[in-house]
């Protein structure tokens, strides 16, 4: 069944503050060691609506920020933190708590670059296409049915379908570059477009500076980006399918429904026929009573042309006379059998009369 998906927009917050930690009471003299400037960055999210509003839809089960991913890998400036501390990674696996953000925080006084990665969690799942294929199907990222289903409609408008062997696709000379091939068979094509298909889809790439100036200050920057959400249509779909007095109105019009398509047909085949006695009303009574005495031979299992042996020409014919001479030869014969039989039993009786 195919899901039903809807497009919507999610917007990514990206917000980062810095302050100054201090440990002593703010009387107290503070040495460079004893103030350390922190920063902290936050991504979160949220859906828009069709507007292009933040707002929450009631009719919609609300989905935490991290489920739109599979995985999310910031990675800060190298020179800053080195090699063993500048990646924060979070991958999605089955024992996953859902969250509504995403939360690092970093010790430092200088503004850092970082390149935020977020890999989306198709569902279905989607591929990345080699590039040729993609250009010729102009396609980059999408389902397994969605790209079969497009090299397909490349296949009938090029009419590269083999007009004997229905099966059998003849390659033109880009498809020939891609599959290696000039022929190939309608099942080899699922075979043939593993290879071609690259895991994981491109990330979303985000590059953003964390901004560090002294005191505390806060700074927020969003973007956005398209995902796929359940239509909100699939759960008043359920729940209608679910009631028994939905159940009941689905099977009422659903006899209405039968009982209007046959009503259409009825009528369809009665204007037919109006319009083709109207046209040629000669041509068509004729027509209507050699079907109808068809029709009629068929039900009474009559064998020959009672309407043409009805006519005197009928029996003029050349091969009237020898089926006359046929039928009478036959009768002769087995009348001339029965003499011979009767006679042949009474001279038998005879002879055993003399004998005596």
């Amino acid at each position: 069944k195919k899901p039903m998906k809807t497009k919507r927009k999610l917007r990514i917050f990206i917000t980062n503050t810095s302050y100054t930690n201090q440990s002593k009471s703010p009387g107290d003299q503070l040495n460079s060691e004893e103030c350390q400037t922190t920063w902290e960055l936050k991504i979160e999210g949220r859906l828009l609506d069709e507007n292009g509003q933040v707002r929450a839809d009631p009719r919609a089960p609300k989905k935490k920020f991290s489920s739109f991913f599979k995985s999310l890998i910031i990675e800060l400036d190298k020179e800053m933190y080195g090699p063993d501390s500048n990646f924060v990674e979070w991958h999605r696996n089955p024992q996953t708590q859902e969250t509504d953000g995403f939360q690092v925080k970093r010790p430092g006084d200088k503004p850092v670059k970082c390149t935020i990665n977020l890999q989306l969690d198709y569902q279905p799942q989607n591929f990345k296409l080699d590039p040729r294929l993609g250009r010729l199907l102009g396609i980059h990222t999408a389902t397994r049915p969605v790209i079969v289903t497009a090299l397909w409609q490349y296949i009938k408008t090029n009419k590269l379908q083999d007009p004997i062997h229905r099966d059998t696709i003849k390659c033109d000379e880009y498809l020939q570059a891609i599959f290696d091939c000039q022929t190939m068979k309608f099942s080899d094509i699922p075979f043939k477009l593993n290879p071609l298909f690259q895991q994981p889809p491109d990330p979303i790439v985000i590059e953003h500076v964390v901004a560090v100036e002294p005191g505390e200050t806060k700074s927020v920057t969003h973007w956005d980006i398209s995902v796929e959400v359940d239509d909100t249509l699939k759960q008043q779909m359920n729940s209608f399918l679910l009631s028994t007095v939905a159940q009941q109105e689905i099977m009422s019009l659903d006899q209405k429904i039968y009982e209007t398509v046959d009503s259409i047909k009825a009528l369809k085949t009665k204007r037919e026929f109006m319009l083709s006695f109207a046209s040629d009303p000669y041509g068509f009574v004729n027509k209507w009573l050699i079907s109808q005495s068809r029709d009629l031979k068929v039900m009474l299992n009559i064998e020959g042309d009672p309407e043409e042996e009805r006519k005197a020409d009928f029996y003029q014919k050349d091969w009237l006379k020898e089926g006359v001479c046929r039928y009478f030869y036959t009768k002769v014969q087995q009348r001339r059998a029965e003499l011979e039989r009767d006679l042949g039993v009474r001279q038998l009786g005879s002879g055993t009369s003399s004998g005596n």
